[in-house]
């Protein structure tokens, strides 16, 4: 299995998995110098100092709001940051809008692991906190979005991750019971979701986190890629099917 071999296989627990929930950003999309130049632009019309890859992605991964908030923090007193945190939202959000997708790129295998999540007979959601409809574009842009029987954004239920909504409502549209899911992602939010929704959780190591180590983070096992992944639920769900059949 190659570099899979370098990484310990994950134990679950439960019942088969039928389904896997994807995050987007730092898991199937580099999308960092996207959110930098689309901060940049919105800092530039507010006479603020540019912000830079680098602190950008000790941010990522708990929406625009946040992104944004934590950008206009060390650049205003709290006072001002607030009073000028809707219009710089709006300002963020349209300059997003103009380069969404230009400064990305897909990290390795994933098309390939979705193809065999897919081939193995898993239902695929795509759970984001990024905005539904820049997440929808993304995935289009790589022909990733055939792939996901459902997308759900950060404004696609009333709460975000690491609030489980969003993961009990992509395991109800693909009519699977939480236990039968996994949820995959890049970051600390990520696994909190999917652990309070009651699902079983794996990170990958190349992604953001908020700018922390990946083994700081509680889950059922680190994956190299998501094609990493799907073999290792491939090899659990075996297990699985083998003890039900002794």
């Amino acid at each position: 299995m190659g570099a899979d071999t370098a990484f310990e296989a994950p134990r679950f627990g439960g019942p088969c998995l039928k389904a896997a929930v994807i995050d987007l950003d730092g898991t199937m999309i580099d999308t960092a110098d996207d959110f930098t130049a689309g901060l940049n632009g919105m800092l530039a019309q507010l006479d603020a100092a540019e912000t830079s890859r680098e602190e950008v992605i000790g941010y990522v991964g708990k929406g625009s709001e946040h992104l944004v908030r934590s950008v206009l923090a060390p650049r205003f007193s709290a006072d001002d940051a607030q009073g000028r945190f809707e219009e710089a939202l709006a300002l963020y959000q349209a300059e997003y809008a103009k380069i969404n997708g230009l400064r990305t790129r897909l990290y390795p295998d994933v098309e390939a692991g979705l193809i065999a999540m897919r081939g193995a007979g898993l239902q695929l959601a795509c759970v984001t906190n990024k905005p539904h409809r820049f997440a929808v574009e993304l995935l289009e842009q790589y022909a990733l979005a055939r792939y996901f029987a459902v997308v759900f954004g950060g404004d696609s239920v009333p709460r975000k991750k690491p609030d489980p909504l969003p993961m009990l409502a992509a395991c109800e549209a693909l009519g699977v019971a939480p236990r039968e899911a996994v949820a995959i992602g890049d970051s600390e939010n990520d696994a909190l979701a999917g652990r309070a929704a009651g699902m079983a959780t794996l990170t990958v190591p190349y992604g953001y986190n908020h700018g922390q180590p990946i083994q700081t983070i509680k889950s059922d096992g680190i994956v190299p890629s998501l094609l990493g992944a799907a073999r290792a639920i491939s090899a659990y769900n075996a297990t699985r099917r083998a003890a039900s059949q002794s």
